[in-house]
């Protein structure tokens, strides 16, 4: 990643469970310039009440992940190599791009940059270098 986008990030923290990202997929947050990533569970799968939405059934799916219906619930579900992925190539990314985004102002607007900015600087540049 380019300095510029780097100089910007004071601080990244391994956060610990919250009680929203127990109840989410919530794996990154962004405030001012730091960044916060949630844990997922020990054993990489992940239960859900809700199913997943298209654009988090593509995301899993670029960098490993597997949605399946497992009764009433939705189970994502992981390898090591495929979160680590995840997280240094997109959670992480996004995250960044969110200190970056000195722009936009709206919600949606600073989310669809983060999205933008997490697969030209994680996941392009990533499968670049592989």
């Amino acid at each position: 990643m380019p300095a510029r986008f780097r100089q910007p990030l004071e601080v990244v923290q391994l956060s610990t469970m919250t009680r929203k990202r127990a109840l989410m997929p919530l794996y990154g947050l962004q405030w001012g310039a730091t960044v916060y990533l949630y844990p997922i569970e020990a054993s990489l799968v992940e239960r859900y009440s809700c199913p997943p939405l298209p654009a988090q059934v593509i995301e899993a799916r670029m960098f490993g992940g597997e949605w399946r219906q497992d009764g009433d619930d939705w189970l994502l579900e992981w390898t090591l190599p495929a979160l680590q992925d995840f997280y240094l190539n997109n959670i992480l990314i996004h995250e960044i791009g969110h200190v970056n985004d000195t722009r936009n102002t709206n919600s949606r607007d600073r989310e669809r940059y983060a999205e933008w900015f997490a697969i030209e600087y994680g996941y392009r540049a990533s499968r670049r270098l592989a």
